[in-house]
């Protein structure tokens, strides 16, 4: 369905937003008080601004202001991790298929009293408290978790998720996969999820090569989604965790087969973004500018192509159309926040921002590393030392070695050449830096860091280490992976 339009004028009401974000002449923006709770974490902790009652148009302001609107004090920052996994036939190690994962959806709703999120009748997602676990396009099983205070808590939302899983999954005769990328079966192989919106942005990415399906059917990733307590702690943390992101791509790069066989690097799931639309994904260098704030992101995101409208439970094609025309009024249908954040949800960068940051750059992976990849992030970005330490590193970074890292990390991983030396070396400052970091918050967590300690200490990344099982005890297939990754 597309979309037409009729010289009308916007729609929705964020008053509710305005009462706590203060608008001071030079745009900067801070927290009073909250109102609406801007989640720290994803789907599941966002308040519906949009059920506000349209009275008036909508405006950049108010766009604006719903990026101000996830400041919080210090004492409500929270972490949320998110995760994604590959399910495969335990007999045939084939993907599963579309009836197999909805039958594991229903089983773990019914077994552990999880809410059944439904679209067109079939089983598309659950949801309990403010977890959800939703299907990728390529039937990728994600665990969105709630926002939890401690990095032990975290890790014990992951562990219980995952037996879970594990306990229908047995029964069903499937598995699940920590790995970055599907490591044996061919996009034909894959499943495909009936989620209308996955078609749209199908047909989006389609138009940037095979690299595009490739992402949205063969990739998992591990990510965390962080608070800011103001524009400029947005900004310090954005800066920080952008040039930082190849890091992370080294330390968690699990992704080095396809179709059965190494394809060359490291973390193809990194390399495969590389390749996708450039103007919604990568490194946006504007955040390193010096006009940097919650406008700037904004008026990038405006001028991005709208990816679909959803109206009425349907999805209308866009046409091309950016979030600026649609804000003009010059079309039939009348903005809403919800279309906001559908919007910027198709934005694709290292680090992406909503009413917090998301942290992008890593490769899915096993247990040890799910929990790593928070703890990485809470130690250098939640204590002031060390994340003023991080921009200290980072002051000269040029933005061709910023791009540099982004492109060569994938292949070369933390033996990527960096002003004279080895990217490890980097790595192990920063390390030191995120240990010193959670010491500092006195919660007992460094030992989530054991696991990319190893890492840093030997240089050498879990790809690295698969590739070598690969050449000598696996006489060069893949197959014992799915065993030896198997959650």
């Amino acid at each position: 369905m597309a979309l037409s339009y009729r010289g009308v004028g916007a729609a929705t009401n964020l008053d509710a937003l305005k009462t706590y974000v203060s608008f001071s002449p030079k745009k900067t923006f801070t927290c009073k008080r909250s109102k609406i709770v801007a989640g720290s974490q994803g789907i599941n902790a966002i308040a519906s601004a949009s059920a506000v009652v349209a009275t008036e148009p909508l405006t950049k302001e108010d766009l604006i202001a719903y990026f101000a609107s996830g400041c919080k004090p210090k004492e409500m920052w929270r972490i949320g991790t998110e995760h994604e996994k590959f399910g495969f036939e335990v007999k045939t190690l084939r993907p599963m298929k579309y009836e197999q994962i909805t039958s594991l959806l229903n089983g773990i709703a019914e077994r552990f009293g999880w809410d059944k999120v439904m679209e067109n009748g079939r089983t598309i997602g659950l949801k309990q408290g403010m977890q959800n676990i939703s299907l990728e396009p390529g039937g990728q099983l994600e665990l969105s978790g709630a926002p939890l205070e401690t990095l032990h808590q975290t890790c014990d939302e992951l562990n219980s998720h995952l037996y879970q899983v594990k306990t229908v999954a047995d029964e069903l005769g499937v598995g699940f996969l920590g790995i970055g990328g599907e490591p044996k079966s061919s996009l034909e192989d894959m499943a495909t999820v009936p989620k209308r919106r996955y078609d749209f942005i199908k047909n989006h990415l389609e138009r940037f090569g095979s690299s595009g399906l490739d992402v949205m059917l063969k990739t998992c990733t591990v990510q965390v989604n962080l608070d800011y307590g103001s524009e400029t702690d947005m900004i310090r943390k954005f800066r920080a965790s952008l040039a930082l992101q190849p890091i992370a791509t080294a330390l968690f790069a699990n992704s080095p087969f396809s179709n059965g066989k190494p394809n060359g690097f490291l973390s193809m799931r990194s390399h495969l973004w590389i390749n996708s639309d450039k103007n919604r994904t990568g490194m946006i260098p504007f955040v390193f500018d010096d006009s940097f704030g919650f406008e700037r992101y904004v008026d990038y995101a405006l001028d991005l192509p709208m990816c679909f409208l959803h109206r009425n439970k349907s999805y209308l094609d866009c046409k091309g159309m950016t979030f600026r025309d649609f804000l003009s009024g010059l079309y039939y249908e009348k903005p809403t926040i919800n279309d906001w954040e559908n919007h910027i949800g198709t934005i694709w960068p290292e680090v992406r921002l909503k009413r917090y940051l998301e942290m992008r750059g890593a490769d899915g992976g096993p247990l040890r590393m799910l929990c790593a990849l928070p703890a990485f992030w809470v130690g250098l970005l939640y204590d002031e030392d060390s994340l003023q330490a991080v921009l200290d590193m980072i002051a000269d970074w040029t933005p061709q070695e910023r791009e540099m890292l982004r492109t060569q990390v994938p292949v070369t991983g933390l033996k990527t050449m960096f002003r004279g030396g080895p990217l490890k070396h980097v790595a192990e400052d920063v390390i030191k830096l995120a240990t010193d970091g959670l010491e500092r918050r006195g919660y007992k967590e460094t030992g989530f860091l054991n696991a990319i300690d190893e890492v840093v200490r030997t240089g050498v990344t879990p790809a690295e280490k698969l590739l070598e099982l690969y050449n000598g005890d696996w006489g060069q297939s893949v197959d014992p992976l799915f065993q030896t990754l198997k959650y």
